[in-house]
Formats: C-alpha cells, structure tokens, sequence
C-alpha cells in the first residue's frame, strides 16, 4: 500500500479540459461536406457519367502514359541527376565551380516554366533552326584555310524537335535542377562536417565519401522536398502545351470537353486522374521517408522492468 507524503502525493482526482469550440468546429465541417456531398448530387452539370467516360478515351490514357507520367519521369530524372552535380559544385572549395551554380540556380530559378518552355519550343528552333557543335568559328575557318570540314561534330535539327516531348522534359529538367540543387545543398550540409573528415582519415577521395557516407545520410532530408517536387512536376506537365506537346492529359482531356460542349466535365477528368497519380506518389514518398529515417528520431527502448525508457533510474 502506497501512503502519500510531501513529495508523493496520493491519487489526483484530474478534471479533462472541456473543449466546446472543438465541436463547433466539426459540426460546422459535417455541414460543409454534407453540402458539398449534395452539390455534387443535385447539380447535373457536374456530369461525372461523361468524366469517367473521358477518363477512359485512348487519347486522354495515351496523353497520360506519353505525357504526364513519362514527362515527370524524364523530367525529374534529368532534375535530380543535374540537381545533385550543381549542389556538389556549389559546395567546392573551386571558385569557378560555385560561380557557375550560382548562375545557374539564379537563372532558372528566377525563369517561368511556362516562359522556358515557349523559349525552347518556339524561340530555340526560329534562332537555331539546325545547330551546329564543333569548333566556334569552324566555318570561317574552313573558309579561309581551304578546308574540306568545318569542324563541326554534330548537327542538331531543332525544327524537328521543337514540339517533342523531349524538349519539354528538357525544359522542365532544367528548371527543376535550380530547384533539386538547392535540396540536395540542404541535404549535403545537414550531414555532420566528422563524416566527410572520418571518411578521408580512412582514405576515401570527395568522390566516394559523398556517394558512400554524405549522400545516404543527407537522404534523410532530400527525400521529403524531393517528394514534393515530383508531385509538382506532374502538375507541372500541364505546361507542355507551350512547347507545344498535345499528347498530354490536361490537352487531350479538354478537347474532348471542347467537342462536346461540356467543359466542366473534362477539368473533372483531368483532376481525377492528377488525384490518383499524386496519390500513389505520396504512398511512394511516405515508405520512402521511412526506410531512408531509420535510426532518426526512434524512441528509446523501454525498461521492460519499470516500464520506462532504458537508462532512466526507478523512484
């Protein structure tokens, strides 16, 4: 039997905290969903019948596939991999290397989507119908010496890649590296500055050490902003239509909508399908968060005697 003293008082007989306004505020959310329910009952414009029959036309699924989700491949591929090289670049002791990241990232950052993509779609192919890569000046050089080559190693034609999917991906790639770069720094610095020195103390190159001991740790906070990225890109493929890219499913979605007079019925379409796909990118992400936060922020085993945290001492 345990008697209370000065510093052990007995039974305390707590009172919980009443909170009113708590369900105030669920009534009120019950009754804005129960009119949103009804709106979407009663109003025959919404039309979902005709939204679920667009969602299966092969164009839109084709535009889905071809479009959406290869261009958010592509994109965040081309993102990442150029993302991580610029951070790297922005972390080195080399002062040319941290100038040109800083460009980089300044200049994307600051530049529209939209805009870029118009750039490299329409703007691109009026200035470089077909660009050359080889020796600047090759040409002329050619020209004056009597040369059979111009110097030129390879010829793009922009003309014919313009209203690709690979340019959009290569203008989305290139915006989306701005903002990966500025991540993976985030990621790189949180990783303690004892790894990177433990590291060359057993003879690890920059190189190694950052794939093998920085990157993996600074996964921990890559991985969160990065999940949100992709899920931005696939919105973000909507604007493929300024390259211009028509297989694509917001274009495709709402053509049909356009034929048939019924507007709101494709932009229903459309918004089902960008809600499933970020919705499997978030179940994506959060198995990811987990398996690269193991051994972060785990609670401590407990006592399996007193019931308490390992290493704390009884009363």
């Amino acid at each position: 039997m345990t008697f209370p003293t000065a510093d052990r008082p007995g039974v305390i007989d707590a009172v919980p905290v009443r909170h009113p306004w708590r369900w105030v505020a669920i009534l009120a959310i019950v009754v804005l969903v129960a009119m949103m329910v009804s709106s979407f009952v009663t109003n025959e414009r919404w039309d979902f019948p005709f939204a679920f029959q667009i969602m299966q036309q092969r164009p839109v699924i084709e535009g889905l596939w071809l479009g959406t989700i290869l261009g958010t491949v592509g994109s965040m591929i081309l993102g990442v991999g150029l993302g991580v090289l610029i951070a790297v670049m922005r972390l080195s002791d080399n002062p040319v290397l941290r100038g040109v990241s800083f460009v980089y990232t300044w200049f994307f950052r600051a530049m529209p989507r939209y805009v870029l993509l118009v750039i490299l779609g329409v703007g691109v192919a009026f200035l470089y119908p077909r660009l050359d890569i080889g020796i600047p000046f090759g040409q002329q050089l050619a020209e004056a010496f009597g040369w059979g080559w111009d110097l030129t190693f390879l010829q793009v034609d922009f003309n014919a890649l313009s209203s690709t999917i690979w340019i959009g991906m290569l203008g989305l790639g290139l915006s989306e590296a701005a903002y990966m770069a500025e991540i993976a720094r985030a990621g790189i610095l949180s990783v303690d500055k004892g790894q990177s020195e433990a590291a060359q103390a057993l003879g690890m190159s920059n190189g190694k050490s950052m794939r093998r001991i920085i990157l993996p740790q600074a996964m921990r906070v890559i991985v969160p902003p990065t999940g949100n990225e992709t899920i931005a890109m696939v919105k973000d493929t909507s604007l493929l239509v300024a390259v211009p890219v028509i297989v694509e499913l917001y274009y495709q979605a709402y053509q049909f909508g356009q034929r048939a007079f019924k507007i709101m019925p494709a932009l229903v379409a459309a918004t089902l399908w960008y809600l499933i796909i970020c919705s499997i990118l978030m179940v994506v992400q959060t198995y990811l968060e987990r398996y690269f936060g193991r051994g972060f922020g785990q609670p401590k085993p407990k006592n399996p005697r007193f019931g308490r945290p390992a290493g704390m001492g009884g009363a």
